[in-house]
């Protein structure tokens, strides 16, 4: 944890020898890779895209020792950061100084690079929009094998600008600065419960307004346990706390959520809430039966460990025969989906007739930073509160492979949605590229990777090449 000096400059420095070190090593592969029409990729120590990649013949650069806080500056509020570092590392150390990220994105393992270009949110969204708005400035390589300083208001503005849901198509995060808020050491948690969905949609609309024009910070998220059970969570920080309670074992938080009115957490045990059971898919490794719990929870509990069982299974060809003797014909289902509030209740009446999947995590956000545009989410209206509807469950299902999600990309097409690029899609390429700006990401790619030695995003993204 350094705030200035000697700790500061040895902490630069360091980071200026990995940055070197990394640069080397990608110019050494760069002829061979454009000679014969390879890539580049990432060696990291985590990952949480959900659309296993087929297998490939890309160079991998290792930038897993790039996972340090350099600077915290609680006066400016900001902190830089390199950018394979967890949000749970940065937390630790960002809460020192009674500070938080902006935005932190649910999950301990997902990283600041990984929440920049993919589409990185929370509960704090509605006020400060997705991750990538509260980043002031990132140092990214790019394909022709140069190091690039991209801010709002330099000459690599229009990087800095279509970074955001370009997944590593256009270059790779090294070094990143963002925006910070102060942090007290706890919050109170008010459930409210509601059997409507209309009056459900409508009251989250009314509290967003309400809450986005205060000058106070306070996090906005919410529940669809079922057609007539749903809630709306409001986070206020507080400095004192009657009691604190603790999800991290034998409690579940989102049960909670049904049971309670009011509840305390610290910050820390806030932040990573939806954590220790992966939001509710803790079910998928039995680790919502109490005896499970009791017996492994301690071991269990942690986004880390359903990761390293999930990349398990799906890389290693002998648990996924083993795991495929006892599966049922099913689709996995996983999907972030941003609506816009007025079409929220046809889009969930779609899920529920079309889909059938709860519990529904659901998350407001509206942009930050309203005169900024991103071209690569070119169909998010920077005057309109969207809400993230969250849902992840495997389908049972004798439909052709797709079926599902290939319905949902459809109706968010029609409500003027938005879709998360972090698990499986079934464009076709036309639909695809009607969606996410050809040609502008067309005229970035020639600009820093004419040579195209990072994969093209329809390539990565729905080809998983």
């Amino acid at each position: 944890m350094i705030q200035s000096g000697e700790g500061w400059q040895a902490n630069r420095q360091d980071y200026e020898d990995k940055k070197d070190a990394l640069v080397r090593e990608f110019q050494e592969n760069l002829q061979n890779i454009s000679r014969n029409k390879g890539s580049f990729a990432l060696n990291k120590s985590t990952s949480n895209l959900f659309r296993n990649r087929k297998s490939s013949q890309s160079k991998k650069l290792d930038v897993k020792r790039l996972n340090r806080v350099l600077l915290i500056d609680p006066r400016s509020l900001t902190a830089e950061v390199e950018a394979m570092i967890t949000y749970e590392k940065l937390v630790d150390e960002t809460l020192a100084y009674h500070c938080l990220p902006a935005v932190v994105p649910q999950l301990k393992t997902i990283t600041v690079g990984g929440a920049l270009v993919g589409l990185g949110i929370e509960s704090s969204s509605f006020r400060y929009g997705l991750v990538h708005e509260t980043i002031l400035e990132i140092e990214i390589l790019t394909g022709e094998g140069n190091v690039v300083v991209c801010r709002p208001d330099n000459e690599h503005r229009d990087l800095f600008y279509a970074f955001p849901n370009s997944y590593g198509t256009l270059g790779y995060a090294l070094k990143v600065k963002l925006q910070l808020i102060p942090a007290k050491q706890f919050l109170r948690l008010t459930h409210l419960h509601f059997s409507d969905p209309i009056l459900y949609f409508d009251k989250l609309r009314e509290l967003c307004a309400e809450r986005r024009s205060s000058s106070y910070d306070s996090y906005i998220d919410g529940v669809i346990f079922s057609e007539h059970e749903m809630a709306v969570t409001l986070g206020e920080f507080t400095d004192e706390a009657p009691y604190t309670s603790d999800y991290t074992y034998m409690d579940v938080y989102y049960r909670s959520i049904q049971k309670k009115k009011t509840d305390f957490l610290s910050t820390y045990a806030y932040i990573w809430r939806w954590d220790a059971d992966w939001f509710w898919c803790s079910k998928h490794f039995g680790m919502n039966h109490w005896l499970l719990r009791f017996v492994f929870g301690k071991f269990m509990l942690h986004s880390a460990v359903y990761w390293k069982i999930k990349h398990l299974v799906g890389t290693n060809r002998v648990f996924n025969r083993i795991v495929s003797l006892f599966e049922k014909p099913s689709e996995t289902v996983i999907q972030d989906i941003l609506i816009p509030i007025e079409n929220a209740p046809a889009f969930y009446d779609f899920l529920r007739r079309s889909i059938r999947i709860v519990p529904i995590w659901i998350c407001p956000f509206q942009f930050y930073r309203t005169d900024a545009r991103f071209p690569l989410c070119p169909r998010l209206d920077p005057s309109v509160l969207y809400l993230d509807f969250g849902f992840w469950d495997i389908v049972p299902t004798d439909k052709p492979k797709g079926y599902f999600n290939q319905l949902i990309e459809k109706k968010t097409q029609e409500l003027k949605g938005f879709k998360s690029l972090y698990s499986d899609s079934f464009y076709s390429e036309e639909e695809f590229w009607s969606i996410y700006s050809k040609s502008a990401f067309s005229n970035l790619k020639q600009k820093y990777d004419p040579e195209s030695v990072f994969k093209d995003l329809y390539a990565k993204c729905v080809r998983r090449m």
